[in-house]
């Protein structure tokens, strides 16, 4: 793939990019609808095709926040058309990488020292280019390392970029003004903490130690003193990202370990540490053929409130939805339900609610689960669909969920999409007893 040379970083710059897609969005709208005009039965994948390409190929141009949007959505698959999905699950990783005198460069500012000056040996390269950084492989002390480099401008962006992919969020979710504002104040804030590599650097030890016992993971070894604010120096891990490992054709037993690894991993984080590697994309996620798995990448942790915990995970206690008056108090405490909704608004938000709450939490209703049951995304990409067309949702004058359900709600996807791309058969998903506990949280 061809190197970028310069990253467009003023404000100026950059919004010039976003006007220029724009341009191209609009002519591909009026171009859409002059066919149209001629075949009534034409369908808008040609559009989402179009769009999806010009969108993406500025998103990686920008790199930073921009990209790492596109990312996010390629997650949420039940909210996209497929043509989005599909280019934006590139920039997991394949955005094109920074040139050898950018690089020099950021090292440079950084440790007043060239790369070649601090490894014995680094390679110019980069192995993978993703949206907020890339990773250049490295040598020191005999050992094979991998080192995160920051694009430049990517922190100092964040704020200006997000108010201008916000058109663009709106066009690809087709979710109401309010929903989309309430998305990206969430995301701006935990992209902040993705661009402080000091702060990574510290949430990668502590959760990479305090996971240590989880069978069949592997984590990295970090070194802070090659390491600094926009770049971090890890060991090498093998083993390969998800696309790659299922084309070895790994047996059922070893897909199944390594889905249960992972598995055990979330399950652990959500209900002992309270924090979560909230960023469950493929990327991150390292596969090898004797079933271990290694995890990478801890830029993005969501820190859970005591408060919000109760609430989040009372929806999986399957009494809950048989006391009504329980349901709709933890209904109103997780934002679904506002005090101000009329009882007509009141009946149509439970009703919608019950059903996603039965979808989402399904694989915790008994002590194992499918993931390779393809019905069940089905149901759950229709789901998707179905709010996206609901005049109810997108003519709703306020947004309904916590925003701290966000990042939870993502990271829990973002699992499952990759459980069903292992085809893992059978999950054991345990969890904690006081989960089942007949009232119990009232």
């Amino acid at each position: 793939m061809k190197s970028q040379k310069k990253i467009p970083t003023g404000k100026i710059q950059r919004a010039t990019e976003f006007v220029k897609t724009g341009v191209k969005v609009g002519g591909n709208y009026i171009k859409h609808y002059a066919k149209k005009a001629f075949n009534k039965d034409l369908s808008r994948d040609e559009l989402h095709e179009d769009n999806a390409r010009d969108i993406y190929n500025a998103l990686s141009n920008l790199k930073g926040s921009a990209l790492k949007v596109a990312q996010m959505m390629s997650m949420d698959k039940s909210m996209l058309p497929k043509a989005y999905a599909d280019r934006f699950a590139m920039s997991q990783y394949s955005a094109p990488p920074l040139s050898g005198p950018l690089v020099v460069k950021t090292f440079q500012k950084y440790f007043g020292k060239s790369p070649q000056s601090l490894y014995e040996q680094f390679e110019m390269e980069a192995v993978n280019a993703a949206s907020i950084g890339q990773v250049h492989v490295a040598h020191k002390g005999g050992k094979k390392l991998a080192v995160k480099i920051q694009y430049p401008g990517v922190a100092d962006s964040i704020r200006s970029d997000l108010k201008m992919v916000r058109p663009f969020a709106s066009i690809i979710l087709g979710l109401p003004d309010k929903d989309i504002d309430k998305y990206l104040e969430e995301v701006e804030q935990k992209l902040m903490e993705e661009t402080d590599y000091e702060l990574e650097l510290r949430r990668s030890v502590e959760i990479s130690s305090a996971c240590a016992h989880i069978s069949h993971l592997v984590f990295t070894h970090y070194y802070p003193e090659l390491s600094s604010t926009k770049i971090l120096t890890m060991d090498w891990l093998e083993g390969q990202h998800l696309k790659e490992f299922l084309l070895t054709k790994p047996s059922e037993a070893v897909r199944n370990q390594i889905g249960q690894a992972l598995w055990d991993f979330y399950n652990f984080q959500m209900h002992t540490l309270k924090a979560v590697h909230a960023d469950p994309h493929p990327g991150n996620f390292l596969m090898r053929p004797d079933g271990t798995l290694g995890i990478i990448d801890f830029g993005c942790v969501k820190e859970i409130p005591a408060d919000f915990y109760q609430d989040f995970f009372m929806v999986i206690n399957p009494h809950l939805l048989e006391n009504e008056a329980l349901m709709l108090e933890n209904f109103y405490k997780m934002e679904f339900l506002h005090p101000n909704d009329s009882p007509e608004q009141v009946a149509f938000y439970t009703a919608l609610f019950k059903q996603m709450i039965d979808l989402l939490c399904r694989p915790f209703r008994g002590d194992t689960f499918d993931f390779s049951d393809d019905a069940y995304f089905q149901q759950i990409y229709d789901f998707g669909e179905k709010l996206a067309t609901m005049p109810e949702i997108r003519n709703s004058k306020e947004a309904r969920g916590s925003k701290h359900s966000l990042y939870i709600n993502r990271t829990y996807f973002g699992l499952y999409s990759i459980l069903n791309e292992l085809r893992c058969t059978h999950i054991r998903t345990e969890r904690p007893a006081w989960l089942d506990a007949p009232l119990a949280l009232t």
